[in-house]
């Protein structure tokens, strides 16, 4: 099985911002030394606690200090851009570094009011999502009214983040679909999962369904160690329902000695119960159980935590783990 990172830039309780994507950087770095597949950066808009709203931008920095590992979006919200403006970033960075390039595209809009404001979309904005994935494949194959350039000496794998309508989509268009969140532990996800592989469509994209699990992997020296590494990401989204802003990430200690109240408690407590966080053996058990319910052919870890030495170890002992 494939195993690939995806980074979100996350910002950190008094760092500068600017080391979310500093740290991106170096992170991707570690990732090719350590033999991952693919390495790639997140679009998220107007968040205190990720520094990335340009995914072509950051990858163009991370294929700079690159050589081999392949590098890509999870993803460029598409209901935010044209998609001739998202081929032509594309292929300009296929053709700076080729054969390296993945372009993973979702539907999700901004995560508030204000923010959909400032990006002039509101919430209808993703019914076109289908008809706007489909031009920008024909973009990138050469084959729409226009012809995007630099023109590709071969085609730049695309990929659809995926819930249960967008597997829909993905299968019509014959593309591969990354998936993650809650449906991954849901009956109706694994349901989705094979519906998505019965009725794919071989495309000029992808002759077969191609389905890469994307969640928080947390591996360290034990179960305890491994869940205290996990608790800033769990808290950040507790807190995040509770204000409606993602917040950068805290040190466990401060988080500690802060007031929890029983609902940020309980939400905390039920993320981590969920999360894969544990030793090698522990973390190979609950992957080996994920991938035997969902049939995956991939891997993409999402692990976020504050301790920047801790996720770097966390990569490594992934990697062997999962060899």
């Amino acid at each position: 099985m494939r195993l690939s990172l995806l980074d979100r830039s996350r910002t950190r309780a008094g760092h500068p911002e600017r080391e979310g994507l500093t740290g991106s950087v170096e992170r991707a770095v570690n990732a090719e030394r350590l033999g991952y597949d693919r390495f790639w950066v997140a679009e998220h808009h107007a968040v205190p606690g990720i520094a990335s709203g340009s995914p072509a931008v950051l990858l163009a920095a991370i294929g700079a200090h690159t050589e081999s590992i392949r590098i890509g979006s999870g993803g460029v919200m598409l209901p935010n851009h044209q998609p001739l403006v998202v081929a032509e970033q594309f292929l300009m960075l296929d053709a700076l570094f080729p054969g390296r390039v993945d372009l993973g595209v979702g539907r999700s809009l901004g995560f508030t009011a204000a923010v959909r404001r400032a990006l002039r979309h509101e919430l209808d904005a993703a019914d076109t999502f289908e008809d706007d994935l489909d031009e920008l494949r024909r973009l990138l194959t050469g084959e729409a009214d226009v012809t995007a350039h630099p023109v590709a000496a071969a085609d730049v794998p695309l990929f659809v983040l995926a819930t249960g309508r967008g597997m829909e989509v993905a299968a019509r268009l014959g593309l591969p679909v990354v998936i993650g969140g809650p449906i991954l532990t849901k009956d109706a996800g694994r349901e989705a999962i094979e519906a998505y592989r019965r009725s794919f469509r071989p495309s000029k994209q992808a002759a077969d369904p191609h389905v890469t699990i994307s969640l928080d992997v947390t591996v360290a020296d034990d179960d305890a160690t491994a869940r205290e590494l996990a608790l800033p990401e769990a808290w950040a989204m507790a807190r995040s329902r509770q204000t409606g802003e993602f917040p950068p990430l805290e040190p466990v200690d401060a988080i500690r000695a802060q007031p929890w109240t029983s609902q940020v408690r309980q939400r905390v407590e039920s993320a981590l119960d969920t999360a894969v966080a544990g030793s090698p053996t522990t973390v190979r058990r609950q992957l080996d159980e994920l991938v035997a319910r969902t049939g995956a052919d991939e891997l993409m870890a999402s692990t976020s935590t504050y301790d920047r030495e801790a996720l770097l170890a966390s990569d490594a002992a992934l990697r062997d783990l999962v060899g």
